[in-house]
């Protein structure tokens, strides 16, 4: 097998990695925080992705399109925690479930009513359309790397909100203790509320960079959702660090297994069979890992900490 090939699925594997952080770095602070298990999480990263086409689409700029994108997502978490989610955190967590479930249907429905089934077109800037020579011989297609580039920034930021700031002083405290945080002076409501915006926010990034590289239609956060709950499982309910590791995990584990996985097969099995078989066991390898995970440390490898 190349070396060049190798190094390129594990880049693509941490390209995937870093996406899947932003999802659940705003999942695991919203579950962790507010104690609120928000299936709509995904709906928000599909919405992102669609303003971003539509915006994209209208201006004819990707960089104009991005922020907007971003301050129109915002604007949507805002009115969606306001008018419902904040109803639902004295809530137990199967009206919780149920509720958001229902928040899932209706956006697909109305991103269906507004945007038509068909899947939108998202084009990556012009001037990243091609690969960019790494080393003599390795060429990697530059929107990738500012994915990449974008993600660690993301990550970068975040840890300093929350571990070098007031603001995020804040967000610990509600993490580790609401009543007496409240008690304390601290305006839980905004917090709540600013919080659930900034993880709607690193939804409408994900979904607006992954845009150009995946398809932006009705039902694309589900599947999605499904892989940033794997990953605060495995890094651990509340923690933005373990978020970071569970996400690299996940998706060095999940590309490199359905880049390697059926040529491997193939040594043993007909082409057809390792073809349709390792995609399958690469799904699986990541509940493995997750089983693995939970076997040895039960509340995930970064436990009860921001």
């Amino acid at each position: 097998m190349p070396p060049t090939l190798i190094a390129e699925q594990l880049l693509n594997g941490l390209q995937f990695g870093l996406m899947l952080f932003l999802l659940a770095a705003g999942l695991t602070l919203v579950f962790g925080i507010m104690d609120l298990m928000n299936l709509a999480h995904g709906s928000l990263y599909m919405i992102g992705a669609y303003l971003m086409a539509s915006i994209a689409q209208a201006t004819g700029s990707f960089w104009l399109a991005l922020p907007l994108a971003l301050l129109a997502t915002a604007v949507v978490g805002a009115v969606l925690e306001i008018a419902l989610i904040r109803r639902l955190y004295r809530r137990d967590h199967l009206a919780q479930v149920l509720a958001t479930f229902a928040v899932i249907l209706v956006a697909d429905d109305l991103v269906k009513m507004i945007w038509g089934p068909a899947p939108r077109m998202l084009n990556a800037p012009a001037a990243l359309a091609g690969p960019l020579e790494l080393l003599p011989g390795f060429f990697y297609p530059s929107y990738r790397l500012l994915i990449i580039g974008a993600g660690l920034a993301c990550a970068l930021l975040l840890y300093l909100l929350v571990a070098r700031t007031r603001a995020g002083m804040l967000v610990r405290a509600g993490a580790s203790n609401r009543e007496m945080a409240a008690v304390m002076g601290v305006r839980v409501s905004r917090l709540f509320t600013a919080v659930f915006v900034l993880g709607a926010m690193l939804c409408a990034l994900a979904g607006a960079l992954l845009g150009p590289v995946l398809a932006v239609e009705v039902g694309m956060g589900e599947d999605i959702l499904i892989l940033a709950l794997v990953v605060i499982v495995i890094g651990g309910i509340g923690s933005v660090r373990g978020a970071f590791v569970g996400a690299l995990l996940v998706g060095i584990v999940d590309t490199a297994g359905r880049a390697f996985l059926p040529t491997l097969l193939n040594a043993f099995l007909p082409l057809d069979v390792a073809a349709n078989l390792g995609p399958a066991l690469a799904a699986i390898a990541i509940y493995v890992l997750m089983a693995a995970v939970l076997f040895y440390k039960p509340t995930g490898l970064f436990p009860a900490r921001v």
